[in-house]
């Protein structure tokens, strides 16, 4: 009797005990929230999967009566009601509760300072997990009797997987689907399909128990058009490809073929004449170490290993400089000579000043030189006629790697992409230009508009040539590269690390497709 007494005694202790200690932990949790709110200029409070709400005046209330915390806000679409059990965390301009939800379920709750630097990581990351729980419920109404089996939206370093677009993987007995979203606010809708593929090899290695079919890609809509072209030169034998566009509230699976038209142009080659034009080019020509090439709308540009310091505009004449150019006369010629000499001086891989913003200035424009003045050192088959620069055009303005469109003895068109750092987007950004050749190619539109003169041009899809440095390939190229159609024969060359001083190819490799 006397034990069932002491018992009794030291549960009653331990109940007060913790009723105390819950009650300072309730209260401490009201005097952050209090002084959080009073201090932040911009207060919002967000749930992992939900949109972010703004604390503003009159659309919030607190509740702290009998021992009970309470936090609500509202929107005119949403309610948001949680009791707060436990302050978590608190740092500089961020404070997070742990919380009870209807149905006694618990969870997390954040509030932060919207104007504070923090912000942006917590917008986005509340950005991407709305999206991931919209990407859900789409997956679960697009393959009815598919069971979600993983669903992720981290970031994966070791196997290049980016937390931007969350990545899911379907099954349905021993078959799988690999499947990814893009967020409607995402900032480079282009780079999904890049991540899908990367996602789909991990998997087919990983999962050698199943089949995975392929790769299923959800693109916010009016932004499909650029995955969808891509999907439809990738190779079908590799797998399922499909594509869903989205609003928020529904999406539909489209139809590839409805994309097969693309925006590109190409523009005409001609003669350029004129007394002015022609003199400018004697002089500037004469230079040591420069070099000219014709531009897109008739212009004509002079470089030093890249770098351009004069540009001939149509109707407007020559103007030269680095940054920023002016007006060109007959006058500023021993400018313009001295601007050439200082370039050829600092832009040159015997620099012994090579910190110099002019030598560090655009790397890819000067292995693009190097590479356009010894294409045969790069691949013998090509001819030693001059490539073009960016030919077709593209309609959405400055791309992120270097095109060069050359030829090889045959006639065939081949595609070179030049890149000088590290870059999982090249192959499929590569694709992007290669599609746009053979467009033109198909319908003989370069041996119309003067290009290659002389040169009897196939029709057969061109060559694609990715070149960078040899320890610059980022490790995903070639799994990239094997999903690509049978028709696109794609060479892989590494050049030596001094590549400013001549190329040398150290590697090359060539795309077969996979067996099946």
């Amino acid at each position: 009797a006397r034990s069932q007494i002491v018992a009794r005694l030291t549960e009653s202790m331990a109940a007060r005990i913790a009723h105390t200690l819950v009650k300072k932990s309730i209260e401490a949790a009201n005097e952050a929230l209090t002084r959080f709110l009073s201090e932040a200029k911009e207060p919002t409070v967000v749930e992992p999967g939900a949109d972010p709400i703004p604390l503003l005046p009159d659309t919030y209330s607190i509740d702290f009566t009998g021992g009970r915390l309470y936090l609500q806000a509202w929107t005119r679409d949403r309610t948001l009601t949680r009791r707060i059990t436990q302050l978590l965390d608190t740092k500089l301009g961020v404070i997070e509760f742990a919380v009870e939800r209807f149905g006694k379920r618990t969870g997390t709750l954040q509030l932060y300072d919207a104007s504070h630097p923090v912000a942006a990581n917590l917008t986005r990351k509340a950005s991407r997990q709305t999206y991931r729980e919209q990407f859900r419920r789409s997956l679960l109404r697009q393959f009815p009797g598919w069971r979600i089996a993983e669903l992720s939206s981290e970031a994966d370093l070791e196997h290049s997987l980016s937390p931007a677009y969350p990545r899911a993987l379907l099954q349905k007995g021993s078959a799988t689907q690999a499947a990814i979203g893009c967020s409607p606010d995402a900032q480079d809708v282009d780079g999904v399909l890049t991540f899908g593929l990367i996602w789909l090899d991990y998997l087919r290695a990983r999962e050698t128990k199943r089949k995975v079919l392929g790769l299923s890609v959800f693109v916010p809509e009016g932004r499909q058009r650029t995955t969808c072209l891509r999907l439809l030169y990738l190779d079908p034998c590799q797998g399922e490809w499909s594509v869903f566009v989205f609003t928020d509230r529904i999406e539909d699976k489209v139809d590839l073929q409805d994309y097969g038209n693309i925006e590109t142009t190409l523009p005409t080659l001609g003669a350029q004449s004129g007394s002015e034009l022609t003199a400018w080019m004697e002089k500037l020509s004469s230079y040591p170490h420069v070099s000219s090439r014709d531009e897109r709308g008739g212009r004509i540009s002079w470089t030093v290993r890249g770098l351009e310091f004069a540009r001939w505009e149509p109707g407007t004449g020559l103007h030269f400089g680095i940054e920023t150019k002016r007006r060109a006369t007959e006058s500023n010629v021993p400018e313009i000579e001295g601007l050439a000499r200082e370039l050829v001086r600092l832009r040159s891989p015997d620099s012994v000043d090579r910190a110099n913003p002019l030598y560090l200035k655009k790397p890819e424009l000067w292995l693009e030189a190097q590479v356009s003045a010894c294409l045969r050192d790069v691949d013998a088959s090509l001819d030693a006629t001059p490539a073009y620069r960016q030919a077709p055009a593209f309609a959405g303005g400055e791309r992120s790697i270097l095109d060069l469109l050359a030829v090889d003895y045959a006639g065939r068109l081949a595609v070179v992409e030049v890149k000088v750092t590290e870059d999982l987007h090249l192959p499929l950004q590569a694709l992007d230009y290669w599609i746009r050749v053979y467009w033109h190619a198909r319908h003989n539109d370069f041996s119309r508009a003067g290009y290659f003169p002389g040169k009897q041009l196939q029709t057969l899809p061109p060559r694609l040539l990715l070149i960078a440095p040899a320890l610059h390939f980022h490790p995903t190229t070639d799994s990239l590269t094997s999903y690509f159609s049978p028709a696109i024969e794609v060479d892989i060359a590494g050049v030596a690390m001094d590549w400013r001083e001549q190329i040398k190819v150290m590697f090359r490799r060539t795309h077969a497709p996979r067996p099946s």
